[in-house]
């Protein structure tokens, strides 16, 4: 059944919009018909924030463990201390803490199947810093600690696009050194399977941009495009995917070409996710691809400059719910149209009901 779906959902920075769009979100009777979501954070924070935003619907049900959540409602278990200081619309190190807590708690849940998806709310990148999480934010995190090897892909979608990036967290003045071809081949072969096993598309078309304004001008502004991208895609054509470009980012996007494509790689993080969020307003999701595991986030910040004010919409967060739940089961889907083929058999005619096995794995 669809509510079996565990959802776990991490509060991130408690002094941000975390709470705020978490609650908003969940004050929605069908949300438990849909699954059973389970807060990691504070049942007292939980419980102010809901006092603020004036709400009507039924409350989180404490819990120990995620064990302990049943489908039908929704649930918080509490993984910092009674005496967290809530400071609305200001970072605290208290506060990158408690989003670090959170979050390793899901995190060891998720390995051990207590629930199905993570669901992350945002984090403040400097005061969630300390000697345990030294990561430029939740996707290099997540690499290191369920990627059990695979490489991580950041992924940002809504219904009309799909934005994947070539390098994440790194420094400008860093970016073209990090645009080689190998890394290009490795990432539009892990987008191509994503979209695939992760959306459902059988045949991507993706679209690859360029790195230089103009795609480097025939050389004028850079060769990185003849040099490194063309290549990268010329072979990933070989592999039978259908990679296109490279594209000038500004006509790419100005023009609505992006719509003829099922996704689209940025070489860097602004480059993608300018025009994305743009594009997307407030229905854009992050989806942290390539891992044995779904996490998602909305596509915004803590929100500090309009924290407790009860402006912030939930919508990101309620997409990135959906699209959690819509990601597992297309993954399940995946796997069993491609799990235990029929093993190949051949029938010698010469003889009477002999069925000679021809696989190799005997």
């Amino acid at each position: 059944m669809a509510n079996n779906i565990k959802v776990g959902i991490t509060h991130g920075d408690y002094n941000g919009i975390g709470y705020e769009v978490i609650l908003k979100m969940l004050d929605d009777e069908r949300i438990p018909e849909l699954c059973t979501p389970v807060i990691y954070g504070s049942a007292k924070i939980a419980a102010l924030y809901r006092k603020q935003l004036g709400l009507q619907g039924p409350a989180p049900v404490q819990i120990r463990q995620a064990d302990d959540a049943n489908p039908g409602q929704y649930y918080i278990i509490n993984v910092i201390g009674e005496d967290a200081k809530v400071e609305t619309g200001h970072p605290s190190a208290e506060a990158g803490q408690a989003a670090f807590a959170a979050l390793e708690r899901a995190v060891a849940d998720l390995r051990e199947g207590k629930i199905d998806v993570l669901l992350t709310a945002p984090i403040n990148k400097a005061t969630i810093q300390s000697e345990l999480f030294t990561f430029p934010g939740h996707t290099e995190y997540l690499e290191t600690s369920v990627g059990d090897g695979e490489k991580a892909l950041m992924i940002l979608f809504n219904d009309r696009l799909r934005v994947a990036l070539a390098t994440i967290h790194v420094p400008l003045a860093k970016v073209a050194e990090a645009v080689t071809k190998e890394n290009l081949i490795d990432k539009i072969v892990r987008f191509n399977a994503s979209l695939i096993k992760d959306f459902g598309i059988v045949k991507p078309r993706i679209a690859v941009l360029g790195l230089n304004p103009h795609c480097g001008d025939g050389g004028l502004m850079g060769s990185e495009e003849k040099d490194i991208i063309l290549p990268a895609i010329e072979e990933c054509r070989t592999r039978k995917i259908h990679a296109f470009g490279p594209y000038a980012a500004d006509g790419f996007f100005g023009s609505g070409n992006f719509g003829k494509f099922d996704g689209v790689l940025a070489m860097y993080h602004d480059q993608g996710l300018a025009p994305f969020k743009t594009i997307a307003g407030g229905s854009g999701v992050n989806f942290t691809a390539g891992l044995p595991y779904v996490r998602t986030s909305p596509d915004h910040g803590t929100g500090f400059d309009i924290a407790g004010q009860g402006v912030a919409s939930p919508d990101s967060m309620r997409e990135a719910l959906y699209a959690a739940i819509d990601i597992y089961r297309n993954r399940q889907n995946h796997n069993e149209r491609t799990a235990s083929p029929l093993r190949r058999q051949y029938v010698d005619k010469s003889k009477d009901n002999v069925v000679l096995d021809l696989s190799k794995d005997k």
